[in-house]
């Protein structure tokens, strides 16, 4: 006979943020002076209107419920605490949740139904934990399931817990139930439920509604009806739920498989020390786990190496790589120069390497035409694995193209590791500036620089400026090329010294007395009762 709980968090969503956000965010209230949970609610806005979707147990006493509108919620209690819902985060703090419950049995799952957010709006949470001959462990049933809601009171969630043969009738318990646990004995569900109220059953409301209609407002009343009056009136979802919670019709529960592990590991019968046998070992242990990856069609992108001493103390050394990458040779050329640092201590007696992350690698296959290009691209692939390495990731770093007409926001810095693709946009904005015969100086300055200039007319080019107290005749000059703010971005910002507002550029290529070329531009138009200012922005070849 099985047996299985039904663990329910009613106050998943904000239990959740108490222990990540608020407490962080909300450092001192009168509430937590006095040792008492402030109240908080989670929002979405649906149809245009912020709505509540879960609320703590503090705000409920203030009279707040999920489905009202933030404006009457505030109106019930102005101070209420508001966040805004996150499914995402939720979702993964739900099955480190499930991880976690292996500890009474390895076979745990998330009840899909319940946090569903397109089907329940309540913001809780519930998991299943089959522990058929399990209990033993625990000296019995009771002593589990105090367990069981002891731990998750440690960790912060409120908890109501179900124990029956069936998943639809822990479910019932759990949640229309007023004890926080409640265990119905073996082969015994169909006299237990008979009083709960048919919403239990886990229909939906139609249905629900259609039954109050009736007067079947309990399970108990639909035992003694007649099965064919009901599924010509109902169909067959009322009897497969009754079915379901009284054991007639089984119940799945597909339990919770966490993401592969690609790791290898190596243990010794004697300690080693020498700094050659670590590396030998390592040389094993990549050779071992790129033939794993290499079945899954995986390549490795982090790499995570941890020895574990005799004296039961451990280090780990990490090595990433800018593309999926199952080669060993150059994986161990990544762990070499950070092998010199090691401390064997007393010895080592476990060596265990990891692939934290991994993407998908594709085999390529070199065209005759285009294979030196390929090659080449991979060979530039493990030079930036290398100086990342050596040099460290935030000091190696790759230039991508922004959609931006102002020259010093065109590109932006990355690290050369952590871009996965090279963008294509270097190429289709060369393209764009030829079509339009605009050229752009070989070396761009990161921030302009103020020049005093002479011209021969207030709004035309350039015949003299002055750039560090030195002065450049200008023979030759060209423009202008006017740049326009970009009217779909705030036009003030703040720097360290006032706030800035952007203004027109005209852009002159000028040439010089001794053949050089220089990039500048006039702040803003002309005007005859402000001072026009000059920068210096580039250098041509």
């Amino acid at each position: 006979m099985k047996r299985i709980i039904s663990l329910w968090l009613p106050t998943f969503a904000t239990d959740r943020l108490n222990q990540t956000k608020i407490k962080a965010k909300y450092k001192i209230t009168v509430n937590e002076k006095q040792n008492k949970e402030f109240p908080l609610a989670t929002v979405q806005k649906l149809n245009g209107v912020k709505r509540i979707l879960a609320v703590n147990n503090a705000a409920r006493l203030e009279g707040i419920k999920t489905g009202y509108t933030l404006a009457d919620a505030k109106a019930l209690f102005p101070e209420l605490l508001i966040e805004k819902a996150d499914y995402i985060n939720d979702s993964k703090t739900l099955e480190t949740l499930v991880k976690a419950f292996q500890r009474y049995s390895p076979w745990t799952a998330i009840d899909l139904n319940e946090t569903n957010p397109l089907v329940s709006l309540i913001g809780s949470g519930s998991i299943w934990i089959d522990i058929t001959g399990c209990a033993h462990l625990y000296d019995g049933e009771h002593p589990l399931v105090k367990d069981l809601y002891n731990y998750c009171l440690r960790i912060g969630y409120q908890a109501r817990i179900g124990l029956a043969d069936t998943p639809g009738a822990a479910w019932a318990v759990a949640r229309f139930n007023n004890a926080l646990s409640t265990i119905i004995p073996p082969k015994s569900q169909k006299e237990a439920l008979a009083h709960y109220p048919v919403m239990a059953l886990r229909l939906d409301p139609t249905t629900t509604e259609k039954l109050h209609n009736l007067g079947l407002n309990q399970i108990g009343d639909v035992y003694n009806v007649p099965r064919a009056p009901l599924t010509s009136r109902f169909g067959l979802g009322l009897l497969k739920r009754l079915d379901q919670i009284l054991g007639l019709e089984n119940e799945p529960i597909s339990p919770y498989r966490s993401k592969p592990e690609y790791l290898v590991r190596i243990s010794f019968p004697e300690p080693i020390g020498n700094k050659q046998d670590i590396k030998f070992a390592l040389d094993k242990l990549l050779i071992k786990l790129c033939k794993v990856l290499e079945k899954n069609n995986l390549g490795a992108r982090l790499l995570k190496f941890s020895i574990f001493r005799i004296d039961n103390t451990h280090m780990s050394i990490k090595a990433g790589t800018s593309q999926p990458s199952r080669d060993p040779e150059h994986l161990a050329f990544l762990f070499q120069e950070k092998l010199d640092p090691i401390d064997a201590g007393f010895g080592i007696e476990i060596l265990i390497l990891q692939a934290i992350e991994t993407n998908k690698s594709t085999i390529n296959q070199f065209s005759i035409y285009n294979g030196i290009t390929q090659k080449s691209n991979t060979n530039i692939a493990k030079l930036i694995d290398r100086l990342s390495g050596k040099l460290g990731v935030q000091n190696v770093i790759r230039f991508y193209p922004v959609e931006s007409h102002i020259p010093e926001q065109a590109n932006r810095a990355v690290s050369a590791i952590n871009s996965t693709k090279v963008s294509n946009n270097w190429a289709n904005t060369s393209k764009f500036l030829n079509n339009c015969h605009l050229a752009r100086p070989l070396e761009l300055l990161s921030q302009p620089l103020p020049i005093d200039v002479i011209a021969s007319i207030p709004d035309g080019p350039p015949i003299m400026f002055i750039w560090r107290k030195q002065k450049y005749k200008v023979m030759n000059s060209e423009g202008p090329e006017r740049i326009a703010p970009e009217w779909w971005r705030p036009r003030k910002f703040s720097s360290n010294s006032s706030t800035f507002v952007p203004k027109e550029r005209d852009y002159y290529k000028l040439e010089d007395h001794k053949g050089k070329r220089y990039w500048v531009y006039r702040n803003g138009n002309y005007s005859t009762q402000k001072i026009t200012k000059w920068y210096l922005h580039g250098f041509f070849s």
